[in-house]
């Protein structure tokens, strides 16, 4: 029975991580998932939010945007369009971007801006929370 499955988290601008691990649990759509070596097979989207990863007992954070995961009892391979490693993130910079997006959300926008600042709000939400988690 395998023990570790390979995680691979690629952006448009590059593969942010390829390794071995032994459990993710990552954001979808119908809520929080962890996943496991062994665990069947599934394609299904992934929302802006907070990915674990589990490797050696020791587990770090990713800040992730919305996108796409394919597992496999061997593998997960996470497409997203942001993937930024919790030690990475710039608090002070991820704040003003959340402070700008809800600002712009109280003005009159049409439906494509509406989109395109919600997912920034939920870009840097989503940088928020992963970097407060390494304050705990």
């Amino acid at each position: 029975m395998a023990n570790t499955l390979r995680l691979e988290i690629v952006t448009p601008a590059a593969k942010t991580y390829s390794d071995d691990v032994e459990m993710v649990t990552l954001p979808g759509v119908e809520g929080e998932m962890g996943i496991y070596p062994l665990h069947v097979p599934l394609l299904t989207q992934v929302v802006a939010g907070e990915v674990a990863v589990r490797k050696n007992g020791q587990d770090s954070f990713f800040a992730v945007g919305d996108g796409f995961v394919e597992i496999t009892g061997e593998r997960v391979a996470i497409l997203t369009d942001m993937a930024i490693k919790g030690d990475d993130i710039d608090e002070r910079k991820a704040e003003e971007a959340r402070q700008r997006a809800e600002a712009r959300l109280q003005e009159k926008l049409s439906d494509e801006e509406t989109a395109l600042v919600s997912a920034a709000l939920a870009h840097s939400l989503a940088l928020l929370k992963v970097k407060r988690r390494q304050r705990r």
